[in-house]
């Protein structure tokens, strides 16, 4: 399967884990000149700006550890655009990553950081 594939079953989990959890999603794939915004949520009063990584093996690490520097400062610029455009009331946000290891088809391994960065 190739990484296109991998990535939207791993976003579809995360939507899916997400509502479970009693999220309000309000935007997927966000994407402005600064960057891309893989989920954008609400949880309570509070604005969560998320990034899914996966893998279909740990051969190459954790998705999390992908979330470098340079990648938090682009998903912070695309969330401030985000912001200007959105007139989206909260009293709290925050940066969440779910590293997502697909073990088959079926089943994934779902692991939340919250306030990631």
């Amino acid at each position: 399967m190739d990484n296109k594939k991998i990535g939207a079953m791993g976003e579809k989990r995360a939507l899916e884990f997400l509502k479970r959890n009693n999220y309000h999603i309000l935007a997927g794939n966000y994407r402005c000149r600064q960057g891309e915004i893989d989920i954008i949520a609400k949880q309570g009063s509070t604005l969560v700006f998320v990034e899914v990584k996966t893998r279909s093996s740990l051969a190459f690490g954790l998705g999390m550890e992908a979330v470098n520097h340079s990648k938090q400062q682009k998903i912070r610029k695309a969330a401030m655009n985000f912001l200007n455009d959105n007139k989206v009331g909260f009293t709290d946000l925050r940066f969440d990553v779910i590293d997502i290891v697909m073990k088959d088809h079926d089943s994934a391994e779902i692991i939340h950081i919250k306030n990631a960065f």
